[in-house]
């Protein structure tokens, strides 16, 4: 039997080759491999492909943006803004970086962080409809209601088929208890999506303030078979079975919504309404009295509480 010699020249070819891979090749190589994790839903493996990239290349600001998105997945929102941050620092007008950014401040509580990145965007970017979106929901955060409306009117300007700037529109009606013009709203953005659950859960809180709880029912319901990750939907379900006498239904629900989110002061608040309604004024006192004081404006607070302490 012959052997064959291996063509040495071949080899080396084809290993000067291999070596003579470029950075950006290999940088590339890895942001590719950790988007194809983040398609997976996998982003914790997703960080490590865009660590190597960054390991690569400390100015891959694609690589710092997509880390931070995988961080924002596992709600890792500190270190998601540090990512934004280092994109946006080697790349000043990186818009999409400093939305997320924006909206990873709001979802920390560091409102005015936010606001600044809103108007740095709005400076950079008047005709990017993000720019006024991000702007609407830090002033809404802060209670400036007006302005929050008049900067989602400008977002849907800029993209009138955006169904979600129509819902936030009529939200910021609904905090300012105009509900007709809300309802209005609503309409328009079921005709552009009928598939947006936010519409449907915003729907049923004005029919619950309208105190047409079977309505408020169906629209939350409606909702939660559009999304059923949203614990202030079962929230709201939960108040509206309380509402229809179903009391143990209603704690079920709301006992859901605590298990998926238990920070939520309106589930709290929520319990105590049971524990009210079913006469157990120790277990009501113990919500309510808490959220008197820590949130002394909550609708319904006052009134349940004064509600418990008459039983």
């Amino acid at each position: 039997m012959k052997f064959r010699i291996p063509n040495l020249l071949l080899i080396v070819a084809l290993l000067f080759w291999m070596g003579c891979d470029s950075i950006d090749d290999k940088k590339g190589r890895f942001l590719l491999k950790g988007n194809k994790k983040m398609e997976e839903n996998d982003p914790k493996t997703a960080l490590g492909f865009y660590e190597e990239a960054i390991a690569l290349d400390s100015n891959f600001v694609d690589a710092y943006y997509n880390k931070g998105m995988a961080h924002i997945q596992l709600n890792q929102l500190e270190a998601a803004i540090q990512d934004f941050s280092d994109a946006i620092q080697k790349k000043p007008d990186y818009t999409d970086a400093l939305f997320q950014r924006g909206l990873a401040y709001l979802d920390l509580g560091a409102n005015y962080n936010a606001k600044e990145d809103a108007a740095r965007m709005v400076t950079q970017n008047p005709t990017d409809w993000r720019s006024y979106f991000l702007k609407g929901l830090t002033e809404e955060k802060l209670k400036s209601y007006s302005d929050a409306l008049q900067s989602f009117q400008k977002a849907a300007e800029l993209d009138p088929k955006n169904s979600d700037l129509l819902v936030n529109q009529a939200t910021i009606h609904f905090y300012q208890k105009d509900y007709v013009s809300a309802m209005s709203l609503l309409a328009k953005a079921e005709e552009i999506n009928p598939l947006e659950p936010n519409l449907h859960n915003l729907r049923s809180m004005i029919l619950f303030e309208e105190k047409n709880y079977e309505g408020a029912l169906k629209s939350v319901e409606k909702a939660i078979t559009l999304d059923n990750r949203q614990a202030y939907f079962y929230n709201n379900q939960g108040l509206y079975h309380l509402y229809l006498n179903q009391l143990e239904e209603g704690l079920t629900l709301i006992n859901q919504s605590l298990a998926m989110d238990d920070k939520n002061p309106f589930a709290l608040r929520n319990k105590g309404i049971y524990y009210t309604l079913a006469g157990k004024k120790i277990e009501a006192l113990s919500f309510l009295e808490e959220l008197a004081i820590s949130h002394p404006e909550m609708d319904l607070v006052q009134e349940y509480l004064s509600k418990a302490r008459a039983l």
